[in-house]
């Protein structure tokens, strides 16, 4: 894709907060076969954590707002493979709709993972609801049949983009940020994102590395803006200086990723994962998650109602020497890059680029036993108590958290 396809977009990047960038990949497009969903978030609520929830068909784990009573979902995956997130889309909404109700995605998605198997099943839940839905947004899915793909949905009416149509998705992904295809088009946000995360995609899918370790070490934290050409992990020799940061996929308002490897068509669903790197992405470490280990997940990602998760925790106290001027109007676009990376090797990306990379290779090891014998619950709690301590030992040593 060229640099400047989509420059149309700069006048609407206005949007800060309530923005995302996101991906759904197609088995046809990863080296081993198994769909992938990309959830890069960006909010206004910067304190995110994890839940195991038991739904009307199916058991859940979902990306929630730390101080959520209703414990609506920002993404997540279930018991029957299936998995759901959004972006927020600001060009989807008609300008003859005067519905107030808006705001219910979250709910829309605990929904889904509660009752839902199959994109179709989605596609019939929202036939079913009443309408205004109160909803601007892409949802994004993969089931464990193999679907993946988009609902750009508004209040009345919502459009099906398929990852495994060659037509809608002739690469076998597809990427949305906060605007909608099927929208009016040149409005919306996140175009500039679009083109960054389109760019890093197309490389990362022609060298075979269409992975849910690309998103979590690479794209997540991508210090490229393709617009502009800029490319600030090139700067390791001026890292003490303070860069701009606007219009970067990770940047003063992201709070939290998620990236969930589906399963073959034939595979229990048991095996499918789901990652998250919780908080401030660069300060963050990817922990896997699965569904068929049940409620007693790794203390450092949940807490109780009303309570922050401990990894969050760790994440926004680094954030803050990252973002000196964030008190300023304005000083949330700007961050101290050397905090980030530096010739020291000591940024925030480049420790938790090394932790993650053994998190995910120790994973494999256990994940690779697992699909040669069967999908082991008890290995998988012995496994989050280990990843536990490891990780508070990893802020303790390194920030002395």
């Amino acid at each position: 894709m060229k640099r400047y396809v989509f420059l149309i977009g700069l006048t609407v990047a206005a949007f800060q907060a309530l923005t995302c960038t996101t991906a759904i990949i197609s088995g046809k497009a990863t080296p081993d076969g198994r769909p992938l969903l990309w959830k890069h978030r960006d909010a206004d609520d910067f304190n995110n954590k994890v839940v195991f929830e038991v739904g009307p068909r199916f058991k859940y784990l979902a990306l929630i707002n730390s101080n959520d009573p209703e414990r609506h979902a920002w993404a997540g995956t279930n018991s029957a493979g299936f998995a759901i997130m959004n972006s927020a889309s600001y060009n989807i909404k008609p300008k003859s709709d005067s519905t107030r109700i808006e705001d219910m995605e979250g709910y829309i998605m605990k929904l889904a993972l509660g009752r839902c198997a199959t994109i179709t099943d989605f596609a019939q839940m929202l036939d079913t609801l009443p309408k205004p839905w109160g909803v601007s947004a892409n949802f994004g899915i993969i089931d464990a049949k193999g679907g993946a793909g988009y609902f750009e949905v508004n209040n009345f009416s919502y459009r099906f983009y398929d990852a495994n149509s060659s037509t809608d998705a002739p690469e076998g992904y597809l990427i949305r940020s906060n605007f909608s295809v099927s929208g009016e088009p040149n409005k919306g946000a996140g175009y500039i994102r679009f083109n960054t995360a389109s760019n890093l995609i197309e490389e990362a899918k022609k060298n075979g590395q269409l992975t849910a370790e690309f998103f979590l070490t690479k794209a997540t934290v991508s210090l490229r803006q393709d617009i502009t050409g800029i490319d600030l992990s090139k700067e390791i020799a001026k890292a003490e200086k303070i860069y701009p940061l606007r219009d970067f996929i990770v940047r003063y308002y992201s709070s939290s990723t998620v990236v969930i490897q589906g399963v073959l068509p034939k595979e229990p669903t048991d095996f499918a994962t789901m990652w998250v790197k919780l908080g401030f992405q660069p300060a963050s470490v990817a922990i896997p998650l699965w569904v068929g280990a049940g409620g007693m997940l790794p203390e450092i990602i949940t807490a109780p109602d009303g309570l922050n998760a401990k990894l969050c925790d760790f994440t926004l106290k680094l954030k803050k020497d990252c973002f000196p001027l964030s008190s300023w109007a304005e000083g949330e676009n700007y961050v101290l890059l050397s905090k980030l990376i530096n010739k020291e090797q000591t940024g925030l990306i480049q420790l938790t680029n090394i932790f993650d990379k053994e998190i995910i290779a120790r994973t494999k090891t256990l994940y690779d036993k697992w699909t040669k014998f069967e999908f082991n619950p008890t290995e998988a709690y012995n496994f989050y108590l280990t990843l536990n301590r490891d990780v508070e030992n990893f802020y303790k040593i390194h920030f002395d958290l």
